[in-house]
C-alpha cells in the first residue's frame, strides 16, 4: 500500500441507531473510495474476483478507534478507512505508543492497566483521563523540535516523535512501575512493511503502530458463541475491534477470503492467534492469563490450524 497520507480513504458513517445482534471477526489493510453506515452490507466474493457473484454476509454496526496502543478505543460515528487504518478528524487508529526510554513498545501485555486510560477529542487534543491520575491535554500537532525516537515493535525498527515531557510523566506516575515516554507516528514517517512482518507474504501494506493490520473486523456472533461457554463473560473490549459486523453466523467469517465492505474490497491476509490481551479485564486493568484463551482452544472450530481461537486479517484488493 502507499504511505500514511494516501489520497485513496473510504469513509465509514454510523447513523445512531441500536445494533443489531449478529456479526463477524476479520482484521483489514484497506483503502478504496466508500460510503458505510450502519446497516452497509459486507459482501463476500463467492468467486474471487468476480463482481456478479456476490453474497450478502453482514452489515456494518460499531466503529472504533484507538489513539493509543493498548488504550481504551474511541467510538465515533463515522470514519475515514486509510492505507494506515481508521481516521476520524485527527483522532487516528494506533497512531500514539508507550514505550520504556530505549524506545521498545509497552502494551497491556507488559502493563495491563493501560486499558483504564480513556481518550476523548477536544480543540485538538487528546485527552487523557484514567484513574486517580488528572486530566491530560495533549496537542495532535507536535512540535517539529521535538525529539524522534527509534522504536522497536515485535522485532521491528519504526520512528516515534516524542510527545514530550508531560504526557512521559502521566504515564510513568499512573502506571508506577519504571519511567516510560509517549509517542506519535507521523505521516511522513514509514510503516512497517507487510513483507517484513510476514516474510511469505505477497500482498503489500504498511501499519504503524497495530500489531499486524490497521483495521480488525469483529463479529458479534462470534462472540455471543465464545460468552455461551464461559462463566465470566468477556467484551467486545477485550478483542478491540475497529469494526464491528452483524448479520452472519458465528465464525462464519473465516470462510471469507474476499470481502466487499461499500466499495473497498479486502483480501484475508492470514488466521491470526488471540493472544495474551483478551485476558485483560477492561474495567479494572487486571491479566488473567486464562480466560477466555483457554476456553477458546477447547472450543477450537473445524479448520484451524492454531491451538487457539482467531480472527482473521485482511489487506485490501487495490494496491497503490
Amino acid at each position: 500500500m502507499g504511505a500514511a497520507g494516501s489520497s485513496l480513504q473510504a469513509r465509514f458513517v454510523v447513523p445512531h441507531r441500536p445494533a443489531l445482534s449478529r456479526p463477524a471477526w476479520l482484521g483489514v489493510a484497506a483503502v478504496g473510495l466508500a460510503a458505510v453506515a450502519l446497516g452497509t452490507v459486507v459482501w463476500r466474493r463467492a468467486r474471487p474476483r468476480r463482481r456478479r457473484r456476490l453474497q450478502q454476509v453482514g452489515t456494518v454496526a460499531e466503529l472504533c478507534i484507538y489513539p493509543v496502543k493498548s488504550c481504551k478505543g474511541v467510538s465515533v460515528s463515522e470514519a475515514e478507512c486509510t492505507a494506515l487504518g481508521l481516521r476520524s478528524g485527527h483522532l487516528r487508529d494506533r497512531f500514539w505508543l508507550v514505550i520504556k526510554e530505549d524506545g521498545h513498545m509497552v502494551t497491556a501485555r507488559q502493563e495491563p492497566r493501560l486499558v483504564l486510560v480513556s481518550i476523548s477529542y477536544e480543540d485538538d487534543c487528546l485527552v487523557f483521563q484514567a484513574p486517580g491520575a488528572g486530566q491530560l491535554a495533549l496537542p495532535c500537532k507536535l512540535p517539529s523540535s521535538n525529539k524522534i525516537y527509534d522504536c522497536r515493535l515485535f522485532g521491528l525498527d519504526i520512528k516515534g516523535r516524542d510527545c514530550g515531557d508531560e504526557a512521559a510523566q502521566w504515564f510513568t506516575n499512573f502506571l508506577k512501575t519504571e519511567p516510560f515516554r509517549l509517542v506519535q507516528f507521523e505521516k511522513n514517517m514509514k510503516g512497517r512493511a507487510s513483507r517484513k512482518i510476514f516474510p511469505s507474504f505477497v500482498q503489500n501494506y504498511q501499519v504503524a503502530y497495530p500489531d499486524c493490520s490497521p483495521i480488525m473486523i469483529l463479529s458479534e456472533a462470534s462472540l455471543a458463541d465464545l460468552n455461551t461457554r464461559l462463566e465470566k463473560k468477556v467484551k467486545m473490549d477485550q478483542f478491540r475491534p475497529n469494526i464491528v459486523v452483524t448479520g452472519c453466523d458465528a465464525f462464519e467469517e473465516d470462510s471469507w477470503d474476499e470481502i466487499l465492505i461499500g466499495s473497498t474490497e479486502m483480501k484475508k491476509v492470514l488466521a491470526c492467534p488471540r493472544c495474551i490481551m483478551t485476558t485483560v479485564d477492561p474495567d479494572t486493568g487486571v491479566i488473567d492469563r486464562k480466560e477466555p484463551l483457554e476456553t477458546l482452544k477447547r472450543c477450537q472450530h473445524p479448520g484451524d490450524t492454531d491451538q487457539d481461537f482467531n480472527d482473521n486479517n485482511y489487506c485490501t484488493l487495490a494496491d497503490p
